[in-house]
């Protein structure tokens, strides 16, 4: 059973548990903490469980909710973005360099209040779906600006990339979507993830950014998920109905117990509850990406989180990566079949990438993305995986060094015909 940390309520507000040089390397924690929480505060009488620091976590994935970004009289709560981007420069920049990727919801709520400055008040109603479309082309432009200049005041390129569910649920273009996130990594950029709102339909959507951040998390590998909204992590029971709600610490395994937990959603412009986040820490672990819920509401969330560690933990899969093997070799169709020489044999042995010049035939009709069965010079099965090329060019290419290969098709190439990643050998 996972353990449930002792909380118990506060009967008046404290300090916010922030500090100047959060994130630090050398910075401890303390053992016993009080978090602002809302209304009320928190104190967790004691920890089993102490999360690492954020920077031990090389790739993380970040999900921002509306309710966080957008306050429904305001607007924009420009100062709390302007924080959160600060900690992710300081994750991003200097000795640390690590790998981040935001998931933003906000552009729909931003619309609306943008559209009501110019007199279309489409008040508090729920909007039709003509009406999202149209709010969200309004707000993802303004949300996209204040991304890029404020990044840009901590010497970071923000890179705006749009998905619907087809981009991360069929093969070829999630591959595609993965490549445009890996590149715009390499680069330094920092990938601005949000929903496609203003062309999604009921029956082709996400509904909520936190199964779409599971998805980019899993997708990319990334190494953690923190999902940010207005409430503390998961609890026991619901905080505003009962007073002796204990906050939910660490989960190891989900289960119906924890399911139960699950709520809807708090918030008018939020789409997401907590059942949704359970549904992203399913995704997310059972690739490899651990996760964490956690509240938003402080300025300088980061910090606040690599400081307390205050929220809910879900510890990876165990077999994730065993999950994955099995996946590629069990559950996909083989579309067609290469055949490869000894010295990709002894390459595939060693756990290395197949590479065009190893293949000897092919045969079949598959495209990218496609699993394929492999088979060595004797005939026989040894391995399958995803294909990064279609048939015809992988007709063209087989047998080619990298240099030939770009003469043939005069564009730059993938140097690999199935990567390291996306194959499992047989037997």
């Amino acid at each position: 059973m996972a353990p449930i940390v002792t909380a118990s309520i506060l009967p008046t507000k404290r300090k916010r548990c922030l500090s100047g040089d959060a994130l630090a390397p050398n910075h401890k924690r303390r053992s016993a903490l009080a978090c602002y929480s809302g209304s009320r505060n928190i104190r967790l009488e004691t920890i089993r469980f102490m999360p690492q620091h954020l920077q031990n976590f090389k790739r993380i994935v970040i999900k921002i909710g509306s309710s966080l970004l957008v306050d429904p009289k305001e607007g924009l709560r420009r100062t709390w973005l302007e924080s959160l981007l600060a900690d992710v420069a300081t994750l991003a920049c200097g000795d640390l360099k690590r790998e981040i990727i935001i998931v933003s919801s906000g552009a729909i709520a931003l619309g609306r209040k943008q559209l009501h400055a110019t007199g279309v008040d489409l008040g508090s109603r729920p909007l039709k779906l003509e009406e999202s479309q149209a709010a969200a082309a309004v707000g993802q432009i303004a949300l996209s600006q204040i991304y890029s200049q404020t990044l840009h005041s901590h010497s970071l390129v923000a890179a705006q990339i749009l998905l619907t569910i087809e981009d991360t649920e069929v093969r070829r273009r999630y591959l595609n979507a993965r490549n445009t996130i890996t590149k715009a990594l390499a680069w330094g950029a920092i990938p601005i993830i949000n929903e496609n709102d203003t062309v999604a339909t009921s029956e082709i959507r996400y509904g909520d950014n936190d199964r779409l951040a599971a998805r980019v998390a899993t997708m990319i590998g990334a190494d953690l998920l923190v999902l940010f909204s207005d409430v503390d992590g998961l609890f026991d029971s619901p905080p505003q109905e009962n007073p002796n709600a204990k906050l939910v610490q660490r989960v190891t395994a989900i289960d119906k117990r924890i399911e139960a937990m699950a709520g809807g959603a708090a918030s008018q412009h939020s789409r997401g509850g907590m059942r949704t986040k359970i549904e992203a820490a399913r995704i997310a672990t059972a690739s490899g990406t651990a996760m964490v819920i956690a509240n938003g509401l402080f300025d300088h969330p980061l910090s606040a989180l690599d400081q307390s560690a205050t929220g809910t933990w879900f510890d990876t899969n165990p077999n994730a990566i065993k999950d994955r093997k099995k996946w590629i070799s069990g559950v996909l169709d083989v579309s067609g079949q290469l055949t490869i020489d000894a010295g990709a044999l002894i390459a595939l042995e060693g756990g290395k990438s197949l590479l065009p010049a190893g293949v000897t035939y092919v045969t079949g009709e598959f495209s990218r993305g496609d699993t394929i069965l492999i088979k060595g010079p004797h005939g026989r099965p040894i391995a399958r995986g995803l294909v990064e090329y279609d048939a015809q060019t992988a007709k063209q290419i087989a047998g080619l060094k990298t240099e030939q290969i770009t003469a043939i098709l005069g564009t730059a190439t993938r140097s690999t015909m199935i990567h390291r990643d996306n194959l499992v050998m047989e037997g």
